[in-house]
């Protein structure tokens, strides 16, 4: 089985626009059925998700955005980049689009820390999350290894980091947290270029990498909302990826109770687009079993 790929083109001419706090957001909606809200990592944008894109929205009501600061999105040069922000960001396009009921989050990398501070939100209603499944992402700080070009963009020096990206930088990173028969070809890593460089983005790199030291800062925070969390979630793994690969999954099984991992043993960083059969089948698999139990709870 294969899926079908989304051309960037075509994906563009798809996409909407809102208004976040005076920022111009660019969104995409498809299909019916139960909100399932998909959260993009970084560098990238939500055509990460085009794989998936048409086979999901066959079953559920699909929403995704560039987060402020990526893909065709502002990228306001002097902004203050927070994951707390990305959040509000996500809660206030589910109100634009008038969505009140719970939201089911798929998420990757950056998204799951966007999808944390959602979960975090939860218990006091602050957010409605009805189940989480996490992609290849620095779910415990403790557990990520950041790759050079992370580690310099947060350094004092970032700035000219930042100004010096360049699609080389791109490939060079890349092609190290890949599995080594996944590897993107040359056209998707022209796309990723593109989505990067929209609206000049190199020049706030620098500033959206803040998020790994925000990380830190939210550490416990989001590792209890986690352990404490009343919502379903499910941990799908390229066990490859050396920033957060299966040595994360370990972590996660050590902290989090009656874990749910997959572990897709031959996948790098990005599982949805080096194997999105097995994502599809991983994730919906977990839906339906989220639907055998509540059937099962309201039968007896």
């Amino acid at each position: 089985m294969t899926l079908g790929e989304i051309p960037l083109s075509a994906w563009r001419t798809c996409g909407q626009s809102f208004d976040f706090q005076g920022h111009d957001i660019r969104y995409w909606v498809a299909g019916q059925g139960e909100p399932l809200l998909l959260l993009h990592g970084f560098p990238t944008a939500s055509w990460d998700w085009h794989y998936l894109w048409q086979p999901l929205a066959q079953r559920y009501r699909l929403i995704a955005c560039d987060m402020l600061g990526f893909g065709d999105s502002s990228k306001p040069v002097d902004h203050a980049y927070s994951l707390i922000e990305q959040a509000d960001l996500q809660q206030a396009l589910l109100a634009h689009l008038g969505i009140r009921q719970p939201v089911h989050v798929l998420a990757h990398d950056y998204g799951d820390s966007v999808a944390q501070e959602l979960l975090a939100r939860h218990p006091s209603g602050l957010a409605n999350i009805a189940s989480c499944v996490f992609l290849n992402g620095g779910l415990f700080p403790e557990a990520h290894h950041a790759v050079l070009i992370q580690k310099l963009l947060i350094s004092p020096l970032g700035w000219l980091v930042s100004r010096t990206f360049s699609r080389e930088t791109l490939v060079n990173s890349v092609t190290q947290i890949y599995g080594p028969h996944t590897r993107p070809s040359e056209s998707a890593l022209d796309d990723w270029w593109s989505l990067i460089c929209a609206n000049r983005g190199t020049r706030v790199l620098h500033r959206l990498c803040g998020y790994l030291i925000e990380r830190r800062q939210q550490r416990d925070r989001w590792v209890t909302a986690m352990q404490h969390a009343k919502v379903p979630m499910r941990f799908i793994n390229g066990g490859l990826d050396p920033v957060c690969g299966k040595h994360m999954v370990t972590r996660y099984r050590q902290l989090i109770h009656r874990a749910d991992t997959v572990v897709l043993p031959e996948i790098g960083h990005y599982p949805h687009t080096e194997a999105p059969v097995q994502v599809l089948k991983h994730y919906l698999a977990f839906r339906d079993q989220l639907q055998a139990q509540a059937r099962q709870r309201l039968y007896y």
